[in-house]
Protein backbone atom coordinates (compact mmCIF):
# COMPACT_ATOMS: atom_id res chain seq x y z
CA UNK A 1 0.00 0.00 0.00
CA UNK A 2 1.55 3.37 -1.01
CA UNK A 3 2.49 5.79 1.73
CA UNK A 4 -0.13 8.52 2.26
CA UNK A 5 0.95 12.15 2.06
CA UNK A 6 0.07 12.55 5.76
CA UNK A 7 2.30 9.63 6.74
CA UNK A 8 5.05 10.97 4.48
CA UNK A 9 4.78 14.40 6.15
CA UNK A 10 5.07 12.85 9.61
CA UNK A 11 8.05 10.77 8.50
CA UNK A 12 9.83 13.80 7.03
CA UNK A 13 9.28 15.75 10.25
CA UNK A 14 10.65 12.87 12.33
CA UNK A 15 13.74 12.78 10.09
CA UNK A 16 14.30 16.53 10.43
CA UNK A 17 14.17 16.17 14.22
CA UNK A 18 16.58 13.20 14.25
CA UNK A 19 19.66 14.31 16.26
CA UNK A 20 22.01 12.21 14.13
CA UNK A 21 20.69 12.70 10.60
CA UNK A 22 18.30 15.61 10.77
CA UNK A 23 18.51 19.40 10.47
CA UNK A 24 20.46 21.13 13.26
CA UNK A 25 17.99 24.05 13.30
CA UNK A 26 14.92 21.81 13.57
CA UNK A 27 16.56 19.70 16.27
CA UNK A 28 17.38 22.82 18.32
CA UNK A 29 13.78 24.07 18.42
CA UNK A 30 11.34 23.88 21.33
CA UNK A 31 7.64 24.58 21.82
CA UNK A 32 8.46 28.11 22.95
CA UNK A 33 10.80 28.89 20.06
CA UNK A 34 8.32 27.62 17.46
CA UNK A 35 5.23 29.33 18.95
CA UNK A 36 5.89 32.73 17.28
CA UNK A 37 6.13 31.01 13.88
CA UNK A 38 2.81 29.29 14.55
CA UNK A 39 1.13 32.64 15.12
CA UNK A 40 2.84 34.14 12.09
CA UNK A 41 1.67 31.33 9.82
CA UNK A 42 -1.91 31.74 11.06
CA UNK A 43 -1.72 35.42 10.08
CA UNK A 44 -0.32 34.45 6.67
CA UNK A 45 -3.36 32.23 6.15
CA UNK A 46 -5.67 35.12 7.07
CA UNK A 47 -3.78 37.41 4.68
CA UNK A 48 -4.13 34.98 1.76
CA UNK A 49 -7.86 34.73 2.46
CA UNK A 50 -8.21 38.52 2.57
CA UNK A 51 -6.44 38.78 -0.79
CA UNK A 52 -8.53 35.99 -2.31
CA UNK A 53 -5.35 34.22 -3.46
CA UNK A 54 -6.26 30.52 -3.49
CA UNK A 55 -2.84 29.33 -4.64
CA UNK A 56 -1.18 31.25 -1.83
CA UNK A 57 -3.83 30.00 0.59
CA UNK A 58 -2.97 26.39 -0.33
CA UNK A 59 0.69 27.07 0.40
CA UNK A 60 0.03 28.96 3.63
CA UNK A 61 -2.27 26.23 4.93
CA UNK A 62 0.60 23.83 4.33
CA UNK A 63 2.92 26.06 6.34
CA UNK A 64 0.35 26.18 9.15
CA UNK A 65 -0.02 22.39 9.04
CA UNK A 66 3.76 22.15 9.37
CA UNK A 67 3.48 23.99 12.68
CA UNK A 68 0.94 21.45 13.94
CA UNK A 69 3.13 18.57 12.82
CA UNK A 70 6.23 20.19 14.36
CA UNK A 71 4.57 20.65 17.77
CA UNK A 72 3.09 17.15 17.66
CA UNK A 73 6.50 15.64 16.85
CA UNK A 74 8.15 17.41 19.79
CA UNK A 75 5.34 16.24 22.05
CA UNK A 76 5.78 12.66 20.83
CA UNK A 77 9.51 12.83 21.56
CA UNK A 78 8.64 14.01 25.08
CA UNK A 79 6.19 11.13 25.53
CA UNK A 80 3.23 13.49 25.88
CA UNK A 81 1.05 12.77 22.83
CA UNK A 82 1.25 12.08 19.09
CA UNK A 83 -0.18 13.62 15.93
CA UNK A 84 -2.72 10.78 15.90
CA UNK A 85 -3.79 11.80 19.41
CA UNK A 86 -4.28 15.38 18.18
CA UNK A 87 -6.45 14.19 15.28
CA UNK A 88 -8.41 11.82 17.52
CA UNK A 89 -9.05 14.57 20.05
CA UNK A 90 -10.28 16.87 17.31
CA UNK A 91 -12.63 14.22 15.94
CA UNK A 92 -14.04 13.62 19.42
CA UNK A 93 -14.54 17.36 19.91
CA UNK A 94 -16.33 17.76 16.57
CA UNK A 95 -18.70 14.93 17.49
CA UNK A 96 -19.21 16.25 21.03
CA UNK A 97 -19.89 19.82 19.91
CA UNK A 98 -22.32 18.80 17.16
CA UNK A 99 -24.89 16.55 18.88
CA UNK A 100 -27.47 17.91 16.42
CA UNK A 101 -25.45 16.32 13.56
CA UNK A 102 -23.82 13.23 15.13
CA UNK A 103 -24.78 10.75 17.83
CA UNK A 104 -22.22 9.81 20.47
CA UNK A 105 -20.53 7.39 18.07
CA UNK A 106 -20.19 9.90 15.25
CA UNK A 107 -23.10 8.55 13.21
CA UNK A 108 -25.33 11.04 11.38
CA UNK A 109 -28.62 11.97 13.04
CA UNK A 110 -31.88 12.57 11.18
CA UNK A 111 -31.75 15.47 8.75
CA UNK A 112 -34.83 17.14 10.29
CA UNK A 113 -33.39 17.57 13.80
CA UNK A 114 -34.86 20.79 15.35
CA UNK A 115 -31.41 21.96 16.49
CA UNK A 116 -30.40 22.60 12.87
CA UNK A 117 -31.79 26.13 13.16
CA UNK A 118 -28.68 28.42 13.19
CA UNK A 119 -29.70 30.29 16.36
CA UNK A 120 -30.45 27.07 18.22
CA UNK A 121 -27.11 25.65 17.08
CA UNK A 122 -25.27 28.74 18.36
CA UNK A 123 -26.93 28.43 21.78
CA UNK A 124 -26.14 24.72 21.91
CA UNK A 125 -22.51 25.38 20.90
CA UNK A 126 -22.04 27.96 23.68
CA UNK A 127 -23.63 25.67 26.28
CA UNK A 128 -21.34 22.79 25.30
CA UNK A 129 -18.24 25.00 25.38
CA UNK A 130 -19.23 26.32 28.81
CA UNK A 131 -19.46 22.75 30.10
CA UNK A 132 -16.05 21.97 28.60
CA UNK A 133 -14.47 25.04 30.21
CA UNK A 134 -15.89 24.11 33.59
CA UNK A 135 -14.58 20.57 33.25
CA UNK A 136 -11.14 21.81 32.26
CA UNK A 137 -10.99 24.20 35.21
CA UNK A 138 -11.82 21.41 37.62
CA UNK A 139 -9.29 19.08 36.01
CA UNK A 140 -6.53 21.68 36.32
CA UNK A 141 -7.28 22.93 39.82
CA UNK A 142 -8.90 19.89 41.44
CA UNK A 143 -12.52 18.81 41.87
CA UNK A 144 -13.15 21.51 44.47
CA UNK A 145 -12.27 24.32 42.08
CA UNK A 146 -14.83 27.07 41.89
CA UNK A 147 -16.83 27.72 38.74
CA UNK A 148 -14.73 29.63 36.18
CA UNK A 149 -15.51 33.32 35.69
CA UNK A 150 -18.16 34.42 33.22
CA UNK A 151 -15.52 35.57 30.72
CA UNK A 152 -13.31 32.49 31.04
CA UNK A 153 -12.18 30.51 28.03
CA UNK A 154 -10.91 33.33 25.81
CA UNK A 155 -7.31 32.57 24.87
CA UNK A 156 -4.78 34.97 26.34
CA UNK A 157 -2.53 34.64 23.29
CA UNK A 158 -5.08 36.10 20.87
CA UNK A 159 -4.25 39.46 19.28
CA UNK A 160 -5.44 42.15 21.69
CA UNK A 161 -8.07 43.59 19.31
CA UNK A 162 -9.50 40.15 18.57
CA UNK A 163 -9.57 39.29 22.27
CA UNK A 164 -11.27 42.60 23.09
CA UNK A 165 -14.00 41.81 20.55
CA UNK A 166 -14.49 38.32 22.01
CA UNK A 167 -14.56 39.60 25.61
CA UNK A 168 -17.15 42.25 24.77
CA UNK A 169 -19.21 39.77 22.75
CA UNK A 170 -19.30 37.36 25.68
CA UNK A 171 -20.24 40.18 28.08
CA UNK A 172 -22.98 41.23 25.65
CA UNK A 173 -24.43 37.71 25.83
CA UNK A 174 -25.23 38.47 29.49
CA UNK A 175 -26.96 41.72 28.47
CA UNK A 176 -24.06 43.99 29.45
CA UNK A 177 -23.81 46.03 26.27
CA UNK A 178 -24.71 49.27 24.52
CA UNK A 179 -28.07 49.15 22.70
CA UNK A 180 -26.65 50.32 19.36
CA UNK A 181 -23.53 51.46 17.50
CA UNK A 182 -24.39 55.16 17.85
CA UNK A 183 -24.03 54.96 21.62
CA UNK A 184 -20.71 53.15 21.23
CA UNK A 185 -19.50 56.06 19.07
CA UNK A 186 -20.38 58.36 21.98
CA UNK A 187 -18.34 56.12 24.27
CA UNK A 188 -15.39 56.32 21.87
CA UNK A 189 -15.62 60.14 21.99
CA UNK A 190 -15.74 59.99 25.79
CA UNK A 191 -12.63 57.82 25.89
CA UNK A 192 -10.87 60.16 23.44
CA UNK A 193 -11.56 63.08 25.80
CA UNK A 194 -10.08 61.06 28.68
CA UNK A 195 -6.97 60.35 26.60
CA UNK A 196 -6.63 64.08 25.96
CA UNK A 197 -6.95 64.80 29.70
CA UNK A 198 -4.32 62.15 30.49
CA UNK A 199 -1.98 63.74 27.94
CA UNK A 200 -2.38 67.09 29.68
CA UNK A 201 -1.74 65.50 33.08
CA UNK A 202 1.56 64.06 31.89
CA UNK A 203 1.18 60.70 33.66
CA UNK A 204 2.51 57.97 31.29
CA UNK A 205 0.89 55.09 33.17
CA UNK A 206 -2.51 56.78 33.24
CA UNK A 207 -2.18 57.72 29.57
CA UNK A 208 -1.46 54.08 28.64
CA UNK A 209 -4.53 53.00 30.63
CA UNK A 210 -6.77 55.51 28.87
CA UNK A 211 -5.46 54.56 25.43
CA UNK A 212 -6.25 50.94 26.31
CA UNK A 213 -9.80 51.96 27.21
CA UNK A 214 -10.10 53.82 23.91
CA UNK A 215 -8.93 50.81 21.91
CA UNK A 216 -11.33 48.53 23.79
CA UNK A 217 -14.20 50.91 22.95
CA UNK A 218 -13.18 50.91 19.29
CA UNK A 219 -13.22 47.08 19.31
CA UNK A 220 -16.76 47.28 20.71
CA UNK A 221 -17.74 49.69 17.96
CA UNK A 222 -16.40 47.27 15.36
CA UNK A 223 -18.43 44.44 16.89
CA UNK A 224 -21.64 46.50 16.82
CA UNK A 225 -20.94 47.47 13.22
CA UNK A 226 -20.34 43.84 12.21
CA UNK A 227 -16.69 44.55 11.40
CA UNK A 228 -13.75 42.31 12.33
CA UNK A 229 -11.45 44.79 14.15
CA UNK A 230 -8.30 42.83 13.37
CA UNK A 231 -9.18 42.63 9.66
CA UNK A 232 -10.13 46.31 9.63
CA UNK A 233 -6.78 47.29 11.14
CA UNK A 234 -4.92 45.06 8.68
CA UNK A 235 -6.75 46.84 5.86
CA UNK A 236 -5.91 50.19 7.43
CA UNK A 237 -2.25 49.21 7.66
CA UNK A 238 -2.25 48.15 4.01
CA UNK A 239 -3.89 51.41 2.94
CA UNK A 240 -1.32 53.48 4.84
CA UNK A 241 1.55 51.46 3.37
CA UNK A 242 0.14 51.89 -0.13
CA UNK A 243 -0.34 55.63 0.26
CA UNK A 244 3.01 56.19 1.96
CA UNK A 245 4.80 54.35 -0.86
CA UNK A 246 2.88 56.37 -3.45
CA UNK A 247 3.78 59.55 -1.59
CA UNK A 248 7.46 58.60 -1.70
CA UNK A 249 7.13 57.90 -5.43
CA UNK A 250 5.61 61.35 -6.01
CA UNK A 251 8.44 63.01 -4.11
CA UNK A 252 10.99 61.01 -6.08
CA UNK A 253 9.34 62.06 -9.37
CA UNK A 254 9.87 65.66 -8.24
CA UNK A 255 13.53 64.96 -7.51
CA UNK A 256 13.12 64.73 -3.73
CA UNK A 257 13.38 61.97 -1.11
CA UNK A 258 11.62 61.27 2.15
CA UNK A 259 14.69 62.18 4.17
CA UNK A 260 15.21 65.59 2.59
CA UNK A 261 11.50 66.56 2.38
CA UNK A 262 9.87 68.58 5.14
CA UNK A 263 6.44 67.81 6.57
CA UNK A 264 4.68 70.34 4.32
CA UNK A 265 6.09 68.68 1.20
CA UNK A 266 5.11 65.24 2.44
CA UNK A 267 1.61 66.45 3.37
CA UNK A 268 1.17 67.93 -0.12
CA UNK A 269 2.26 64.66 -1.77
CA UNK A 270 0.04 62.67 0.62
CA UNK A 271 -2.99 64.80 -0.25
CA UNK A 272 -2.26 64.36 -3.96
CA UNK A 273 -2.13 60.59 -3.51
CA UNK A 274 -5.49 60.54 -1.74
CA UNK A 275 -7.00 62.79 -4.43
CA UNK A 276 -5.72 60.45 -7.16
CA UNK A 277 -7.18 57.41 -5.36
CA UNK A 278 -10.59 59.06 -5.17
CA UNK A 279 -10.42 59.95 -8.85
CA UNK A 280 -9.64 56.32 -9.69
Amino acid sequence: MPESETDRLLRLMATLRDPARGCAWDVAQSFASIAPYTLEEAYEVADAIARGDMEDLREELGDLLLQVVFHARMAEEAGAFTFTDVAAGLCAKLIRRHPHVFDGEGNLRAADAPERDPEAVARLWEAIKAEERAAKAKARAGLDASTPGPLAGIAQALPALTRAEKISRKAAAYGFDWPNAVEVVAKVREETDEVEAALAAGDPAHLAEEIGDLLFSVANLARHAGVDPEAALRAGNAKFERRFTAMADRLAAAGATLTDSDLDAMEAAWTAVKRAERAD
